[in-house]
């Protein structure tokens, strides 16, 4: 009997199955990131949430086309309500302090882009189908707003193109901000302009020579506003009604209430089906805030200490991110980071127990191949019960603990089991080692490039009985964060991590 994959769905408020238009084919968009600064763990927090549906859905068997996108222009500071003046976030970017570095705002971008995609592979997010940029889709984005001035949906003024939110009567019905509410008070891209016909409606298309970044419109030199991007690259990719659109919950309103509006007004279809949301990420119970010192990049958390980062294993960064569920809000806390640290680390002795899966799987045979087919199902099933990773993670911990706890009482078949365990657990979660990512070598490296000397200098001063030298060389090795284990199998070393 087929599985089926539930998902909370806000535009019904209520869990609800997946059904693909397409039998077994999920087309899914998610809202990616602006590239104006590095994106920090709360960012990356709602794009594990679209990994996620990505490896639950390819787990029972469907083909997915997924793209997300890339926001290389036209997002306000006025979109977060804290500066009225509206400046571009990539200008500002560019005029700041960290932005000398770049030679213009193309510049910017594409560092930002490139340093999204590093940190994406590091936390071991697939790659998507499609990573569209808005700017590489202007000519759709015009041929758009072009569209919907023809059908009475927007209008023309002297400062720019405006989507009218009175022509589209269902406006609200996804965030509950209907027409009665106080919408001007929190709709993004508010423009100052007394030619608006309603001051709740937003921008299209902003009339602007001076802007960095600007193309030549039938309404003159300027750029687009932020919501019809994703509107024209959904449908660009995925046609006119989509299965399943994603993003974080700050989305809700306006963004993706103006998507909807935007992309049935073009097409007169349904825009997507279901829109699942991620919510917010707090740093040991307060908001991110550079003030507080609890604002964290990836970077800032797994760069090596001498890099100024805190040199944490990615894998358990990502474990971290997914210890919450995505639906609830989530503190992200040293203490559980450290405790992730912990269970990555011995998800990396069950490897070096039973052998890596790139070693090749076998059957979820014996009696410990039928415990471990038992946790991966279970997990499954969490997963497809909304994306439940606490409950997921616990069958991973306890399959992790079982296989330890049996040591080297495993048989060949128990192992290969395991391996195969641990391959499915990985290809769900994601946790357990880098899908497509090769093994770090000493010039990647630069700290195995010191270990392994001084570890085979170590095991010389051993051989001879020179304990001294010995002793004085783990010293060494403890002042470069480095804890070593020695065993009937040789020494083994790994990085000690500063929580």
């Amino acid at each position: 009997m087929a599985k089926e994959f539930r998902i909370y769905n806000t535009l019904t408020n209520q869990a609800e199955t997946l059904v693909p238009h397409k039998k077994d084919h999920l087309t899914f968009y998610s809202c990616g990131p602006t590239v104006y600064s590095y994106a920090h763990i709360g960012n990356f927090r709602s794009f594990l949430t679209a990994d996620l549906i990505l490896r639950t859905a390819g787990a029972i068997g469907w083909e997915v086309t997924y793209a997300t996108n890339i926001t290389d222009v036209g997002h306000l500071t006025e979109d977060d309500l804290s500066d009225p003046s509206g400046e571009d976030r990539m200008v500002k970017a560019l005029q700041s302090k960290e932005g000398e570095q770049f030679v213009n705002i193309w510049d910017l971008a594409r560092h930002y882009t490139e340093t999204l995609v590093e940190d994406w592979h590091r936390l071991n997010l697939r790659e998507p189908t499609v990573r569209p940029r808005a700017t590489e889709h202007m000519r759709e984005q015009i041929a758009a707003v072009q569209k919907l001035v023809e059908n009475g949906h927007a209008y023309e003024t002297d400062r720019g193109v405006y989507f009218s939110v009175t022509s589209f009567p269902e406006y609200g019905k996804l965030s509950g901000n209907t027409l009665d509410n106080d919408l001007e008070q929190t709709v993004r891209d508010v423009v100052v302009d007394a030619d608006k016909r309603d001051p709740r409606d937003f921008a299209l298309w902003k009339k602007d020579d001076k802007h960095l970044m600007q193309w030549f419109s039938p309404w003159g030199w300027g750029f687009p506003g932020w919501h019809i991007e994703c509107s024209v690259m959904a449908m660009s990719y995925l046609g006119e009604t989509i299965d399943l659109h994603a993003g974080g919950e700050d989305l809700i309103f306006p963004h993706h209430e103006c998507e909807i509006a935007q992309s049935e007004s073009l097409t007169g279809k349904p825009f997507a089906t279901v829109w699942a949301h991620t919510r917010f990420l707090q740093v040991e119970g307060e908001k991110m805030s550079k003030r507080l010192g609890n604002f964290f990049t990836v970077r800032d958390l797994v760069a090596p200490e001498s890099e100024g980062g805190k040199g944490i294993d990615p894998l358990a960064v990502r474990m971290t991110l997914l210890s919450g569920h995505y639906r609830k809000p989530f503190n992200f806390t040293m203490k559980t980071l450290k405790g992730n640290v912990r269970h990555s680390e011995r998800l990396s002795e069950v490897m070096a127990l039973v052998g890596h899966p790139e070693e090749g799987t076998g059957e979820y045979d014996g009696e410990t191949g039928a415990v471990l087919q038992g946790m991966y199902e279970r997990a499954l099933d969490a997963m497809l019960d909304d994306l439940n990773t606490p409950m997921a993670l616990a069958q991973l911990f306890g399959g992790t603990k079982m296989i330890l706890g049996k040591g080297d009482a495993l048989d060949e078949e128990a192992r290969a089991a395991a391996r195969r365990w641990l391959s499915d657990m990985n290809a769900l979660l994601g946790v357990v080692y880098y899908d497509d990512a090769p093994a770090a070598t000493e010039e990647e490296d630069p700290l195995a490039a010191q270990v392994e000397p001084l570890l085979e200098e170590r095991a010389a001063a051993r051989a001879a009985g020179n304990w001294d030298r010995a002793d004085a060389i783990r010293q060494e090795l403890s002042a470069l964060g480095v804890e070593i284990k020695d065993s009937k199998d040789g020494t083994t070393w790994k990085r000690t991590t500063q929580i």
